[in-house]
Formats: C-alpha cells, structure tokens, sequence
C-alpha cells in the first residue's frame, strides 16, 4: 500500500503563478506529500526556474502536462492541476483516465457544463477527485462548523458572506493601473470573478451548514479598469431547510485586500469570522451576551494538535489553513488507495465542486433576467 509522503506533480502553478508558491508550501509543510515532478509552465524559461527553485530534477519537469502524464504513469501518487481554470476540464480528465488521483485548484471548470463532464469521468474511472477550498482550512472555521453541528446557534436561518477586494481598481505606488494575469480578463458563461471569488462562499456556506443552494437572484455590474468583465456581484440565495443567505464579492472595493468575512445568524445566537482576524470566532447568544473564542478557549476543533504547530499567541494564516487543508486530503488518499474511495467532512468533492458552478451559472442568468433562477 502507497505511504506517506505521496509523491505529487503540480500541472501549471510556476513561480510566476499566483498560487504555485501557497500551494509548495502548504502541502510540504507538515510532511504529507513530496514535490517530485511538474509541468509548471508553457514557457520553457520559468518552467525551468520553477524546478531549479523548487528542487525537482530537470529530468522530472516536462514541456507540458501531456508528457507528464505519459512520463509519470506508475510513479505518482497524485497530480495537482493549478493551470488557468480556462484549462481545466482537459487536464483534469485526461489525468483521471490515465488513472492519476487528481487535486484541482478550484474552481472546477468555467461552466456548469463542463463540470458535468468531468463529473462523468470520475464516475467512468472510479477515480480520486477533490477540490481545494483553502479558507475551510482555518481552525476557526472549523470550530464554527462544530458550533452549528451542536446546535450552539439554534435552527440557522441566515447566512452572510462576502468577499470584497480591491485589486481591478487599486493603482500602485507610482499610479501605475494593475495588471491581471490576462486569463482573468475574459468572461465566459460564468464570470472569472464567480469563479474567482464565488465560488469560494458557495463552499463556505456548505461547509459551514451543510444546506443546499436551490435559487438565487443576483446582480452583477463593472465599475473598475477593465469594462470587458464583471467585477462585483451580490445576490440573495434561498437554501434548503428555509435556510436565507446574502453574498457579495467584489474586486472594485477599495481599501479591501481580501476582507472575507462570514456571519451565521441562528434561532438561539450568533457567530461571526473575519479572514484578517483568523484567530478568533465571535459569538452571541440570545440575552446578548458576546463571546470572544481562540484556539485556547472552549473548543472542541481548534484545539487539537494538528492545528497549533505553535501556541496560540503566534497567529497562524492563509498559508497554515491551506496547509491543514493538505492534511486532509493526504487522509482522503489513504483511504482511497485502501478501498478505492473516501469521504471526509473537510474536503470538498465532485458533487460540491459541481453545484458551485451551478449556483455561480445560475446567478449569471439572474443577473441577464432580472428574475429568481433554479439550480
């Protein structure tokens, strides 16, 4: 049986990326997996800085991930795709049917459509699949979620998230006007900034709550430097269970670097977390009393082991969550390689991955109709 630290590829993810550098360090951290191959770019140059920085052996970095994934076969324990989601469904699905254990980089796919055919595929192949949703990572957030499952806040009835940043507006030091990578500069069905950004709060409320999306009504509008593509949405949603949630995200608001932050309202009390204040959960309860927790206080989650490399004190960040995140699908692995399937409270599969384009697809006609539009 394959044992840890599973040797993995990254496909896309360069040193030039904006999430190769987050994603090494998160799944070297705590010893689970090793970096042993990658087609990290399609420019010959960066891909070969990217092995050179990273360690990984000229004769194990590839021109592209059509080499890999015939060079690799029988060597691997996984390939993490962190190209443009642009690129997504071909990667995805000629790794499953080569037999590769996948880990993508959300969001799934640029459409609902394309989800489903990658959906299909991992039925066909009984393969590994899972998608990575970084901010569930936070030991906070984890709490959270025990606090909902243990009635603490009552029967939920609303959520609130939202997701606000400032970086297709913000100018630099100099004046000079932000330069995107070019990929995110085309709306296709979904708006990059859905799959972005939404996709992100789809997943937390799930997360958090466990109740589904079934309709939704949106709003998206452009007010930044690049009038081609949306870059601010807010909707309501209507989940099961009579479940209300409000969601805003946006990269036209100033003075955001990444303000995500998520309010839980329930029949019996309150909760709310804030991504630049990871350390500490924020609770009320009926009579009004409010209650401050961290990962010292009375908890259940945040506590354990895994999550305090270091005493509480020390804040542990974006890096560190995407880091436990790895943990989880190290355990997803074993389980897979040991009876060809897996399933886990934290990590988020096909069927999850699939929905957030549905609910991302579904606000896109809400905004075009004006109207409430099913899943």
């Amino acid at each position: 049986m394959k044992k840890e630290p599973y040797q993995i590829a990254f496909i896309g993810g360069g040193i030039n990326s904006a999430i190769g550098e987050v994603h090494k360090a998160a799944s070297q951290m705590d010893g689970h997996f090793e970096l042993v191959a990658g087609a990290f770019s399609t420019h010959a140059e960066t891909n070969r800085k990217t092995a050179e920085t990273w360690g990984v052996t000229a004769e194990r970095t590839y021109a592209d991930y059509h080499e890999l994934l015939k060079a690799e076969k029988g060597k691997l324990d996984a390939v993490v795709v962190l190209a443009p989601t642009d690129y997504h469904k071909d990667i995805v699905i000629d790794a499953l049917r080569a037999g590769f254990p996948v880990v993508c980089e959300k969001s799934l796919a640029t459409s609902f459509e394309e989800g489903e055919e990658i959906a299909k595929v991992v039925a066909e192949t009984k393969g590994f699949f899972c998608t990575t949703y970084n901010y569930t990572g936070y030991p906070m957030i984890r709490e959270l979620k025990q606090f909902i499952a243990d009635g603490k806040l009552g029967k939920i009835q609303q959520v609130q998230v939202e997701m606000p940043q400032e970086g297709f507006m913000r100018l630099g030091a100099h004046n000079e006007p932000p330069k995107p990578q070019s990929w995110r500069l085309k709306d296709t069905v979904i708006p990059k900034i859905s799959l972005d950004l939404g996709s992100h709060l789809h997943n937390m409320i799930y997360f958090l709550t466990g109740e589904r999306p079934e309709r939704i009504v949106a709003d998206q509008a452009t007010f930044g430097l690049f009038p081609q593509i949306v870059d601010n949405v807010g909707a309501l949603v209507q989940y099961t269970n009579n479940v209300r949630a409000q969601i805003w995200f946006s990269k036209t608001a100033l003075g955001n670097r990444n303000g995500l932050r998520i309010r839980v309202f329930g029949s019996e009390g309150s909760a709310e977390w804030f991504q630049l204040e990871p350390e500490t959960l924020k609770t009320c309860d009926l009579r009004g009393n409010v209650s401050l927790r961290d990962r010292t206080g009375d908890v259940k989650i945040a506590n354990q082991q895994r999550y305090n490399r270091f005493k509480a004190g020390h804040p542990a960040g974006f890096i560190e969550a995407f880091a436990n995140y790895y943990k989880d699908i190290a355990d997803c692995l074993g389980q897979y390689f040991a009876n060809g399937s897996f399933t886990s409270q934290y990590v988020c599969g096909i069927k999850t991955s699939l929905e957030g384009l549905a609910m991302m697809q579904a606000a896109a006609r809400s905004a075009q109709s004006n109207k409430w539009e099913d899943l």
